[in-house]
Protein backbone atom coordinates (compact mmCIF):
# COMPACT_ATOMS: atom_id res chain seq x y z
CA UNK A 1 0.00 0.00 0.00
CA UNK A 2 1.61 3.25 -1.00
CA UNK A 3 1.42 6.31 1.40
CA UNK A 4 -0.97 8.44 -0.43
CA UNK A 5 -3.19 5.28 0.00
CA UNK A 6 -3.54 6.27 3.11
CA UNK A 7 -4.51 9.26 2.42
CA UNK A 8 -7.01 8.35 0.29
CA UNK A 9 -8.53 6.59 3.15
CA UNK A 10 -8.90 8.87 5.85
CA UNK A 11 -11.08 10.92 3.05
CA UNK A 12 -13.32 8.14 2.88
CA UNK A 13 -16.75 8.18 4.22
CA UNK A 14 -16.93 7.02 7.90
CA UNK A 15 -20.07 5.31 9.98
CA UNK A 16 -22.20 8.25 9.26
CA UNK A 17 -21.60 7.95 5.34
CA UNK A 18 -19.81 11.53 5.46
CA UNK A 19 -16.02 11.99 5.04
CA UNK A 20 -15.16 14.17 8.14
CA UNK A 21 -11.36 14.78 6.89
CA UNK A 22 -10.73 17.54 4.05
CA UNK A 23 -7.09 17.57 4.49
CA UNK A 24 -4.56 14.65 5.14
CA UNK A 25 -1.02 14.59 5.64
CA UNK A 26 1.49 11.64 6.43
CA UNK A 27 5.24 12.71 7.42
CA UNK A 28 8.27 11.66 8.55
CA UNK A 29 9.64 12.51 11.52
CA UNK A 30 13.14 11.21 12.08
CA UNK A 31 15.78 13.80 13.08
CA UNK A 32 17.05 15.31 9.99
CA UNK A 33 14.65 13.56 7.70
CA UNK A 34 11.44 15.68 8.81
CA UNK A 35 9.00 15.55 5.45
CA UNK A 36 5.80 14.91 3.74
CA UNK A 37 5.50 11.68 2.34
CA UNK A 38 2.36 11.79 1.43
CA UNK A 39 -0.69 14.62 1.68
CA UNK A 40 -4.00 16.46 0.19
CA UNK A 41 -2.85 19.63 -1.69
CA UNK A 42 -3.51 21.66 1.60
CA UNK A 43 -1.33 19.89 3.21
CA UNK A 44 1.86 19.50 1.10
CA UNK A 45 3.43 23.06 2.41
CA UNK A 46 3.94 20.95 5.54
CA UNK A 47 7.56 22.56 6.66
CA UNK A 48 10.23 20.54 8.64
CA UNK A 49 10.32 23.05 11.60
CA UNK A 50 6.45 22.39 11.92
CA UNK A 51 6.99 18.61 12.04
CA UNK A 52 9.79 19.07 14.55
CA UNK A 53 7.45 21.48 16.55
CA UNK A 54 4.64 18.73 16.66
CA UNK A 55 6.98 15.77 17.28
CA UNK A 56 8.99 17.34 20.42
CA UNK A 57 8.91 16.01 23.78
CA UNK A 58 7.88 19.62 25.29
CA UNK A 59 4.54 20.79 23.97
CA UNK A 60 3.63 22.95 27.25
CA UNK A 61 3.18 25.97 25.27
CA UNK A 62 0.92 24.74 22.67
CA UNK A 63 -2.01 25.73 24.82
CA UNK A 64 -0.79 29.41 24.64
CA UNK A 65 0.80 29.70 21.47
CA UNK A 66 -0.12 26.26 19.32
CA UNK A 67 1.65 25.09 16.33
CA UNK A 68 0.96 26.18 12.62
CA UNK A 69 0.83 23.33 10.14
CA UNK A 70 1.37 24.09 6.30
CA UNK A 71 1.16 27.70 7.84
CA UNK A 72 -2.62 27.18 9.54
CA UNK A 73 -2.11 28.59 13.38
CA UNK A 74 -3.88 25.88 15.73
CA UNK A 75 -4.39 25.36 19.99
CA UNK A 76 -4.13 22.77 21.83
CA UNK A 77 -7.80 21.09 23.20
CA UNK A 78 -5.95 17.99 24.65
CA UNK A 79 -2.40 16.44 24.33
CA UNK A 80 -2.06 12.44 24.24
CA UNK A 81 0.69 11.92 21.74
CA UNK A 82 2.97 10.09 23.91
CA UNK A 83 -0.14 8.63 26.11
CA UNK A 84 0.11 4.76 24.94
CA UNK A 85 -2.75 3.41 23.00
CA UNK A 86 -3.90 7.40 21.78
CA UNK A 87 -1.11 8.66 20.18
CA UNK A 88 -2.59 11.59 19.50
CA UNK A 89 -3.05 15.14 20.08
CA UNK A 90 -6.59 17.11 19.52
CA UNK A 91 -6.53 20.61 18.21
CA UNK A 92 -8.83 23.24 16.64
CA UNK A 93 -7.31 25.66 14.13
CA UNK A 94 -7.69 29.56 14.48
CA UNK A 95 -10.55 30.59 12.17
CA UNK A 96 -9.98 31.16 8.77
CA UNK A 97 -11.68 34.14 6.67
CA UNK A 98 -15.09 32.75 6.20
CA UNK A 99 -14.61 32.63 10.10
CA UNK A 100 -14.41 28.86 10.45
CA UNK A 101 -12.59 26.65 12.58
CA UNK A 102 -12.17 23.38 11.74
CA UNK A 103 -10.46 19.99 14.37
CA UNK A 104 -7.28 19.19 13.27
CA UNK A 105 -5.69 15.63 14.65
CA UNK A 106 -1.56 14.69 14.97
CA UNK A 107 -1.56 11.23 16.02
CA UNK A 108 1.88 9.93 16.36
CA UNK A 109 3.27 6.35 15.37
CA UNK A 110 6.76 5.09 15.15
CA UNK A 111 8.07 6.46 12.58
CA UNK A 112 5.70 9.30 11.35
CA UNK A 113 3.01 11.60 11.94
CA UNK A 114 -0.45 11.20 10.49
CA UNK A 115 -2.27 14.80 10.60
CA UNK A 116 -5.94 15.70 9.67
CA UNK A 117 -8.28 18.28 9.58
CA UNK A 118 -11.85 18.06 9.46
CA UNK A 119 -14.23 19.51 7.36
CA UNK A 120 -16.58 22.36 8.50
CA UNK A 121 -18.96 19.89 9.84
CA UNK A 122 -17.30 17.69 11.09
CA UNK A 123 -16.49 16.96 14.91
CA UNK A 124 -13.75 16.27 16.95
CA UNK A 125 -14.29 12.58 17.69
CA UNK A 126 -15.15 11.72 13.73
CA UNK A 127 -11.43 13.15 12.32
CA UNK A 128 -9.50 11.37 15.51
CA UNK A 129 -11.08 8.35 14.27
CA UNK A 130 -9.87 8.88 11.11
CA UNK A 131 -5.98 9.59 12.31
CA UNK A 132 -6.60 6.95 15.57
CA UNK A 133 -7.03 3.85 13.10
CA UNK A 134 -4.45 5.01 10.41
CA UNK A 135 -1.45 4.97 13.45
CA UNK A 136 -3.21 1.70 15.19
CA UNK A 137 -2.15 0.20 12.19
CA UNK A 138 0.95 1.81 11.50
CA UNK A 139 2.41 1.31 14.88
CA UNK A 140 1.20 -2.50 14.19
CA UNK A 141 3.58 -2.18 11.28
CA UNK A 142 6.35 -1.09 13.61
CA UNK A 143 6.17 2.30 10.81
Amino acid sequence: MSWQSYIDNMKTPDASGKAPVEDAAICGMDKGAEGVWASTPGFSGITAAEIKRLAAADRKDFGQNGPTIAGMKCRLIRDNLDTDGLNCLDMKSSADADGNAYNVCVGKSVKALVIAKGTKEANGGQVSGKVFSTVEHLRKSNY
